[in-house]
């Protein structure tokens, strides 16, 4: 992105849907900031939209992250867009206006419909997608290879009536995301993406996370990262259990750090039957670890962390273990994709520990070694 003052003083508007995708908005506004002329590290007439979702943990993250927004001297505004039969219509109504005068758009989900509609009504000509994840580079592959937007946890011939009307909105909304002659297109990310032609790609290194917070007090401990393969369908509830019991008693773990999208049954169950103590997180895991306490070494699955927690603890002692998906945990629903992307998500992770296989639960302490 341009560092002219024209650019820097121009309207942005941002949308988003969870906590990480407000993270990243703050870490692309620092980052903007910086790279405009001068010493200013905020970001300059910026607003945010959040569209809140139903989950209650979800939205009281994404409360938590708007306060620090606000803290930052960014405009947040709350939209209860799924507040109600009525509500999607009365946000895009209300929405319209800003919507034409913004000279900038800043998203964090591009397969979302809510924002691929609202990419419909927009005259902006620079678009920028930041961080939901994993996601950032089945996006990225989608729209380097001319494929239509869709989340790769879903199965190929899925498609039901509602994705079949929706098809239009969605096409126009990835004609908006691919760049021209008058657009221009940014994806900032921490994820490893190779850009189609015309993208560019500014790296996210949690340079806003690592100034305003830590570096954390470590434990000596080390504590498991909870995902959401099994709500997702991808994964066998049964094996997953599994699999964490195996990990915890290989690493004495005492601790879970639940995702926000984990069932409430299943924590109870990792619980009473591993034995952990699940934490649930208020803000993003990023925030969290940095402010910590938090363990020595942090073992996870195929997830978003395994990129963004080591550029978060860049300079503290932390390690970041990843464990590999077994293709015999996947369920029978989960998409033909699945497995080819799980490996990819870990092997392309840097500076993270790759011990391999999940230890069983009968077996010693696994040492880790770093790939």
């Amino acid at each position: 992105m341009s560092g002219s003052g024209a650019k820097k003083s121009a309207t942005t508007l941002a949308f988003v849907e969870s906590p990480v995708q407000l993270l990243n908005v703050l870490e692309w506004a620092y980052t903007d900031a910086l790279r405009a002329p001068g010493p200013e590290t905020k970001p300059a007439d910026l607003t945010v939209v959040v569209l809140s979702p139903h989950d209650p943990m979800t939205r009281g993250q994404l409360r938590r992250m708007a306060e620090l927004a606000r803290d930052e001297g960014v405009t947040v505004r709350w939209e209860n867009a799924r507040g109600g039969a009525g509500a999607p219509l009365k946000t895009i109504g209300g929405l319209r206006g800003p919507l034409r005068r913004a000279a900038r758009i800043v998203i964090g989900d591009p397969f979302s419909r809510y924002v691929q509609l609202l990419l419909t009504l927009t005259r902006a000509k620079d678009l920028i997608v930041v961080d939901d994840g994993t996601a950032t580079m089945e996006f990225i592959s989608q729209l380097a290879n001319g494929e239509r937007l869709e989340r790769w946890h879903r199965r190929g011939n899925s498609r039901g009536a509602l994705d079949m009307a929706f098809a239009p909105v969605s096409a126009t909304a990835r004609r908006r995301l691919t760049p021209g002659e008058k657009r221009r297109v940014e994806v900032f990310s921490s994820m490893p993406v190779e850009p189609p032609p015309g993208v560019t790609v500014t790296a996210n290194d949690f340079a806003w996370t690592r100034a305003r917070f830590g570096p954390p007090r470590l434990t000596r401990g080390t504590d498991l990262v909870g995902t959401s393969l099994v709500e997702t369908g991808v994964v066998d509830l049964e094996r997953y259990l599994e699999a964490v019991a195996g990990l915890a008693e290989a690493h004495g773990a005492t601790r879970y750090f639940a995702h926000r999208r984990e069932s409430a049954e299943k924590l109870s169950r990792v619980a009473h039957e591993v034995g952990l103590e699940i934490v649930r997180p208020d803000l993003p895991l990023e925030l969290i670890a940095r402010r910590g306490p938090i363990g020595h070494t942090i073992v996870s699955f195929p997830s978003t962390v395994v990129h963004t927690l080591p550029l978060a603890l860049a300079g503290t002692e932390v390690k970041v273990a990843v464990y590999d998906v077994d293709p015999a945990w996947l369920t029978s629903d989960a998409s033909p994709r699945a497995q080819g992307f799980l490996s990819g998500v870990t092997d392309t992770a840097r500076d993270v520990q790759r011990p391999g296989s999940v230890p069983s639960t009968a077996a010693p302490d696994t040492p880790l070694a770093m790939s």
